[in-house]
This record gives structure tokens, C-alpha cells and sequence, in this order.
């Protein structure tokens, strides 16, 4: 055991670098509880500018898979069913794609990617974009396959599930649910798509171990104001700091914050 703990801490990322994802992973752990999704739009672009992003990518759908067991069992009984499947059942079945798509693509280009996508759903949230009633069968699988092929990607479902039902009527608290649900869902089968990829090693492990603490911390944190805030908070301090995130995280700003 002493052995399997040194190689495991050989393998950890150098002392800055651990604690700028450490100082990440607390405030996407953060948003995650208050708001139910967030965490990797937060995490991947800053984690991919400092480890490869296979790594990150691999070891945040583990962290958060076992840290937010609390969040979903709640959600399970709260979140609308009758969109939450369609959308979940197409990500599965897409998230394949987008983790072939991780083995072997450039990482400057799916930084570009992915830092734009978050910017423009956040984009169009901002503008109040809106609509009315229940969402049509088709609308809801092809939201899940595309945020199926971005999990596959980068772990970064969030843009098009957010965007779709923070965007129709529902509460607050139901869209929270429904997100929650539909990450945890889609979880196993970007689990699946990792492992057949070979993403996952003694890295990916060391780096899931070191981070699951404060991630954990940074969910209570969140899921605690989240029961404390007027529903009227909920999107402008989500959608506030996943900007932040995805703006700071642009491969052309990286002369002047990194």
C-alpha cells in the first residue's frame, strides 16, 4: 500500500499546478450545487490549459459521478421525466463520437471549441431568450445528441441542456432536478467511451483522489445557498460565472493570464 501511494503521488501534476485545479475545481464545485450543472464548463477549459485533456476529462466524470451521489438522489424524484429521457437516451447513444473525437483531436482546436459553445449558449440565456410549454420530441433528442457528442468531447454537456430548459417554464428548483438527472445519465455512458478510449491510468486516479475533497466541499457550499436564495438569483450567478470561466479561458488570452 505504502508503495501504491508513492506511485500514485508521482503521478500527481506539480504543487502550482494542483492547486490552481484545486482552486477551480472549488468554484465549479460550487456552481454545481447551487445551479446542478456548471461544474465542467468551469473546470475543463482552465483544467485543459494546465494538464492534457483526456486526464482532466477522465478524471472529472469520475469525480463528479461519486461526489454528487447526494444531488441525485433527491433530483431523481423532482426532475420532469417526460423531457429528461429523450434528451439523456440521445446523449448516450452519441457520446461515443465525441470521445473518438477527443482520442485523436488537437487540443488548442477543442479549446477554441469548447470556450466559443459555452460562450454562445451563455450568450443566449443572457438575451432572455425564451419559450412556452412543453418542448416537442424531436427538440429534446436533438439537444441530447449534441450535448452527448460535447460530453464525449470534454465533458462539457452542459450549453445545450442548460439553454433548452432554463429557457422554457419551468422552476428553478425542476430545472435543477432535470439537469442533475440527465448528467448522471449521461455519466455512464461517457464512463463506457473513456474506458473503451483507454483514457483512464494512475494519473487519472491520483488526480480524482487529490481533487475529490474540495470538490466535495465547494457542492455542500453550493447546495446550501441554493436552499437560502430567492429563485430570482438562480440564473444571474450561474450564468455570471460560467461566463467568467469560458471567457478567461480563451487559447487567444493565454499571453496575458497565463
Amino acid at each position: 500500500m505504502p508503495q501504491f501511494l508513492a506511485d500514485l503521488a508521482a503521478h500527481l501534476p506539480d504543487t502550482p499546478t494542483l492547486v490552481l485545479l484545486a482552486a477551480t475545481i472549488v468554484i465549479a464545485g460550487m456552481v454545481r450545487g447551487f445551479s446542478g450543472f456548471g461544474a465542467a464548463m468551469i473546470f475543463m477549459p482552465v483544467a485543459s490549459t494546465l494538464i492534457e485533456p483526456r486526464a482532466a476529462a477522465a478524471g472529472f466524470l469520475v469525480l463528479d459521478a461519486l461526489v454528487t451521489l447526494p444531488l441525485v438522489a433527491g433530483a431523481l424524484r423532482r426532475c420532469d421525466w417526460s423531457t429528461v429521457l429523450p434528451v439523456s437516451l440521445a446523449a448516450v447513444a452519441v457520446v461515443p463520437v465525441g470521445a473518438a473525437i477527443l482520442a485523436t483531436a488537437d487540443t488548442t482546436a477543442l479549446r477554441w471549441v469548447l470556450s466559443t459553445i459555452v460562450l454562445a449558449a451563455v450568450a443566449l440565456l443572457l438575451l432572455g431568450w425564451r419559450y412556452q410549454g412543453r418542448p416537442r420530441l424531436a427538440a429534446s433528442l436533438g439537444v441530447g445528441a449534441a450535448a452527448g457528442l460535447l460530453s464525449g468531447v470534454s465533458q462539457v454537456a452542459g450549453p445545450p441542456v442548460v439553454v433548452f430548459w432554463a429557457a422554457g417554464p419551468n422552476e428553478p428548483a425542476t430545472i435543477r432536478a432535470n439537469l442533475i438527472t440527465f448528467f448522471a445519465i449521461a455519466s455512464l455512458a461517457a464512463f463506457a467511451a473513456f474506458y473503451l478510449n483507454g483514457f483512464y491510468d494512475l494519473g487519472v486516479v491520483a488526480l480524482t483522489l487529490a481533487l475529490a475533497p474540495v470538490y466535495g466541499l465547494g457542492i455542500l457550499a453550493g447546495a446550501r445557498l441554493f436552499g437560502k436564495a430567492a429563485p430570482a438569483v438562480y440564473r444571474p450567478v450561474a450564468y455570471g460565472v460560467i461566463l467568467l470561466a469560458a471567457l478567461s479561458s480563451l487559447p487567444a488570452l493565454d499571453a496575458w493570464l497565463r
